[in-house]
C-alpha cells in the first residue's frame, strides 16, 4: 500500500545531482535497457528527473527496482517509495528528487512517456543518457 507522503526532496543542487548520479549508474550496473533521463527542473514541481528505462523481462525490471532502492537507502539514507512490483510491468520509484519508471518494453512502447513529457523539445534533446556523463565534475 502506497504512503499519501511524499518522498522526501533533496535541499541542494549537487545532493539532487548525486542522487541523479547515482540512479542512473546502478541502472547501467543492472544492464537496464535505453535508460533516458528528462530534466524536469523549472518545468514541473514533482521532481527533478525523470528516468525512463526498460528491463528485458519482468524478473529483470524488479531485480532493479529493488537494488535501486537499496542503493539510494545505503547512499542517501532515502526511503525509496515504490509501485507496481508485484506485477513488475511498469515499476515506479519516487526518490523525491529524481522518479524512476522502470517497465518491460511492450509497455512501455504502449505508455510512451518519453513523448508526453518533451516539454516541445526534439527527440534527439531528450536523448540516451549515460552514467558516464551523469557524474558531476
Amino acid at each position: 500500500m502506497a504512503s499519501s507522503t511524499p518522498a522526501p526532496r533533496a535541499s541542494t543542487p549537487d545532493e539532487i545531482e548525486a542522487l541523479h548520479a547515482l540512479v542512473m549508474q546502478s541502472l547501467d550496473d543492472d544492464q537496464a535497457v535505453e535508460a533516458i533521463s528528462i530534466p524536469l527542473a523549472g518545468k514541473s514541481s514533482i521532481a527533478d528527473y525523470m528516468v525512463i528505462a526498460s528491463g528485458r523481462s519482468t524478473r529483470q525490471v524488479a531485480s532493479m527496482a529493488g537494488k535501486l532502492a537499496e542503493r539510494i537507502k545505503a547512499e542517501t539514507g532515502r526511503i525509496t517509495r515504490i509501485e507496481g512490483l508485484p506485477t513488475a510491468d511498469w515499476v515506479l520509484l519516487d526518490a523525491g528528487d529524481v522518479i524512476v519508471h522502470l517497465f518491460r518494453p511492450e509497455v512501455r512502447s504502449f505508455y510512451n512517456l518519453e513523448r508526453m513529457w518533451q516539454f516541445g523539445d526534439a527527440p534527439s534533446q531528450v536523448g540516451a543518457f549515460t552514467a558516464a556523463n551523469a557524474r558531476p565534475a
